[in-house]
């Protein structure tokens, strides 16, 4: 469809470089739609994998409390719980992919062993408090692949609509106009020079 514009040679010269931009515009969105897709294909792997490790982890930390408790009774781990001095510390940072902020997100674990005396406590407090910080650790490392992922696919999203947009609409439209005042421009031409022709002839004759 084209543009309800004058076929004049300022509008054709115009158009011309609307299209020539737009398509530009297009080729860069396009590439970036690329870009984006594959960091979004590559964080899905990624958090899939983080959400399965996480999972296992837990599970695993679970098992060790509930080994835990049953060597030592609820009690006194809730007592030995209340001694512990660990301080969580989280720190995050901002960095760009395609104009998209994304975290850096760093957990550092702040503690001050031993938490407790060796007597009368089971081996597996120890193991448990060790399995809690790897699956802490990776929940971290989780959160920020998953702030990741939804960023991105959302300015993929975005993206997409706009290269769309330009596909199917702009640069559709701009080269409709550009061919319909080319053709008018042509007829124009043709129709002078025939005019001049036979003013030409009447003149002579």
């Amino acid at each position: 469809m084209k543009l309800n514009i004058a076929a004049t040679k300022t509008n054709f010269l115009k158009v011309k470089k609307s299209l020539l931009l737009t398509r530009e515009g297009h080729e860069l969105l396009d590439e970036k739609r690329k870009i984006l897709i594959h960091e979004l294909n590559a964080l899905v792997n990624v958090t899939d994998k983080l959400e399965k490790d996480v999972a296992a982890k837990l599970r695993q930390a679970y098992e060790v409390a509930d080994k835990t408790v049953i060597a030592m009774g609820r009690r006194s781990v809730n007592a030995l719980s209340l001694s512990m001095d660990i301080v969580n510390d989280i720190s995050i940072l901002q960095r760009r992919i395609m104009g998209v902020d994304v975290p850096t997100i760093e957990l550092n674990i702040i503690d001050k062993p031993p938490y407790h005396s060796p007597h009368d406590v089971s081996f597996y407090a120890d193991e448990t408090i060790l399995k809690f910080k790897e699956a802490l650790k990776l929940l971290a490392e989780l959160a920020e692949k998953k702030i990741a992922l939804l960023r991105i696919a959302a300015e993929a999203f975005k993206t997409i609509r706009k290269v769309n947009a330009l596909e199917k609409i702009y640069i559709p439209n701009y080269e409709d106009t550009f061919k319909y005042i080319s053709e008018r421009l042509d007829e124009e031409g043709r129709e002078s020079f025939l005019t001049l022709k036979m003013i030409k002839s009447r003149l002579k004759g």
